[in-house]
């Protein structure tokens, strides 16, 4: 493995503050899953429903491990190249997809309250879209930090910019059709639900190639812009 790669997948979760994030992040997943589990009716108790309350909660943090990244990277001594960096923000967001999983697993199959009549249907699907869920909004996290150089402004665009064209979209008739096109929460519906067709899919490819790999290549060319000597 590249020394770069292997330098930034040991800063995504190299600090003690960064790991407490981890730490957070599942916890505030386990508390939503025991609590719907708690709450909801017999027919909402299935994977399905746990993963999608869970994991979309918990995705709002892991964009903050890509900013956290990128800052690295505009403070290090000599300027590294982006792609190592936007590539290790994958490590936390795998973490969190997978054990996000096993934290909605086992709050159901340990549930003494009544469950739903087929509480594991689309489970696989749905863990495989746990995950994906979770690198799309790290991507999100490292092209926002690339963009904008606040940590706070970063982090509140991620979910302001995302949730923002979701509602824009769906105030209009004619453009609610384009929302699992254009926007990460409208292919995380998807996602979630298991429910996932060859459309379906195409849909999630979209919204990896606006979010994850377009708006982390206008950040990077921005960065070696603003990094360029200005001497004639």
């Amino acid at each position: 493995m590249d020394a770069t790669i292997r330098d930034a997948l040991r800063r995504s979760l190299g600090t003690r503050a960064r790991r407490w994030l981890l730490v957070g992040t599942l916890v505030a997943g386990a508390l939503a899953a025991v609590a719907l589990v708690a709450a909801a009716p017999p027919e909402d108790r299935t994977f399905a429903e746990l993963s999608g309350t869970a994991q979309s909660l918990m995705s709002v943090a892991t964009p903050f491990f890509g900013i956290l990244l990128v800052r690295d990277l505009r403070r290090g001594p000599v300027r590294l190249p982006v792609l190592p960096t936007v590539l290790a923000v994958g490590l936390p967001a795998v973490v969190i997809g997978v054990v996000g999983v096993l934290i909605c697993a086992a709050t159901l199959a340990l549930t003494p309250a009544e469950v739903a009549d087929e509480p594991w249907r689309f489970a696989g699907t749905v863990a495989v879209g746990s995950v994906l869920v979770q690198v799309v909004a790290g991507l999100v996290g490292t092209g926002l930090g690339l963009l904008l150089r606040s940590v706070v402004v970063a982090f509140l665009a991620t979910i302001i910019l995302p949730l923002g064209l979701f509602a824009l979209l769906g105030a209009v008739d004619d453009l609610r059709p384009a929302q699992p096109w254009l926007t990460p929460f409208g292919s995380v519906r998807n996602l979630l639900s298991g429910q996932m067709s060859a459309l379906r899919w195409v849909h999630w490819l979209c919204v990896l190639l606006i979010w994850g790999v377009g708006l982390n290549a206008v950040g990077a060319a921005l960065l070696n812009r603003r990094g360029r000597p200005t001497g004639r």
